[in-house]
């Protein structure tokens, strides 16, 4: 399967270096492997392998290499500094991509710059829009709800698979990543937190109330939510303000990157589905395109919420529903359509038999409208 970003890194390292990032096992490696194939002389080198590691330590790869990718660099000492003197002394027509876990993007933001050198992107995992030419929409959503968005689980198509996979997956990351950002004693009660974060997809985070669940301080779940947030296992969607630090000062809905991960049903695994599928599509017009797009949602203090909101340029341009077999607008829904009319309305709908336009809301097939996202 040609992934999304193909194209677009095949583009942009004619011009600067590509730093490409995503969650663990989102399929990194084996885009960066497929593009060696549009490269005359390329240079593969995993800072994980001891003889690669010497190759780059050395900085003896070919010199009439026409494409260098280091994958797992960040995990070398001063791996920056390191990256910034290859770019700048390299060949003429020498491209460079960069891959590595969510942590190299996290180690990105400080130390040596890297500014004007390179172009940022992110894979995220498969979603309807890049699987539209493999299978149907409506299949597409329902196998992203039940066996995630990760490739090996997805191609797996086995629930068993996927479940053995998954075992596997999360043990590693508390294993590794999380604690090279923790405590040892602290792994317990971060396994404790990604255990009840599965049971509260798609509610507004209290850290007051998960510090209490958990025994441990509010800001201590903030820190840690901070640091599952950087490692690519969950991601936060903030409520839709003009104001933009009033919006930041209320609690974000939580999302994973793994749908198969999310515990409490149907409508919460669709809920959770649709929203990769929506942060796939902000981050990729983000990066490709440089757009000021925002995923968010949209919340009133007497409780009357709208699942998801898109805007550009603190503008709300969609309003967005999401139920699994329910045709009538949602009256919240309605409640915001009137009050942003510049804004599309749509309920999204799994299980729908017609799509029709009730007033200002439009009714639409779920999996059809989001394989026409951009991403």
């Amino acid at each position: 399967m040609k992934r999304y970003l193909y194209d677009s890194i095949k583009k942009d390292l004619q011009k600067k270096m590509v730093i490409l990032t995503g969650p663990r096992q989102v399929g990194k490696t084996w885009l960066a492997k497929a593009l060696l194939d549009e490269f005359k002389s390329p240079q593969y080198l995993n800072f994980d392998n001891m003889a690669d590691a010497k190759i780059i330590n050395t900085q003896s790869w070919p010199v009439q290499s026409d494409l260098l990718i280091f994958d797992e660099i960040h995990k070398k000492p001063e791996w920056k500094k390191f990256i910034k003197g290859v770019f700048d002394t390299r060949a003429k027509n020498q491209a460079m991509l960069i891959t590595g876990s969510a942590r190299l993007d996290t180690f990105r933001q400080s130390g040596e710059s890297l500014a004007g050198r390179y172009y940022p992107m992110r894979l995220n995992p498969l979603s309807v829009r890049e699987l539209k030419d493999s299978v149907g929409p409506d299949e597409a959503l329902a196998l992203l709800n039940r066996l995630g968005g990760f490739p090996e689980p997805f191609l797996s198509g086995s629930d068993t698979e996927a479940a053995r996979w998954r075992n596997q997956y999360y043990t590693d990351l508390i294993r590794e990543d999380i604690l090279e950002f923790g405590r040892l004693q602290e792994v317990r009660s971060m396994r404790l937190l990604l255990e009840l974060l599965r049971s509260r997809v798609g509610s507004p985070v209290s850290y007051t109330s998960i510090a209490q669940d958990i025994q441990i301080a509010p800001n201590t779940v903030r820190r840690y939510v901070d640091i599952l947030e950087s490692l690519c296992i969950v991601f936060t969607v903030r409520p839709f303000h003009t104001n933009v630090a009033r919006a930041i000062l209320k609690e974000p809905k939580l999302y994973f990157y793994d749908s198969g991960f999310v515990q409490g049903g149907e409508g919460i695994q669709l809920e959770n589905t649709c929203a990769v599928c929506l942060l796939k599509h902000a981050q990729y017009l983000q990066d490709i395109t440089g757009e000021d797009i925002e995923l968010n949602y949209i919340k009133t203090k007497d409780g009357k919420e709208v699942d998801f909101s898109l805007s550009r340029k603190g503008k709300a341009t969609h309003l967005i529903e999401v139920k699994v077999s329910d045709d009538s607008p949602s009256a919240s829904l309605v409640l915001f359509a009137r009050k942003l009319p510049e804004a599309n309305a749509i309920q999204l709908v799994q299980n729908l038999r017609h799509e029709q336009q009730k007033d200002s809301i439009a009714i639409i097939s779920a999996g059809k409208w989001l394989a026409q996202l951009s991403a």
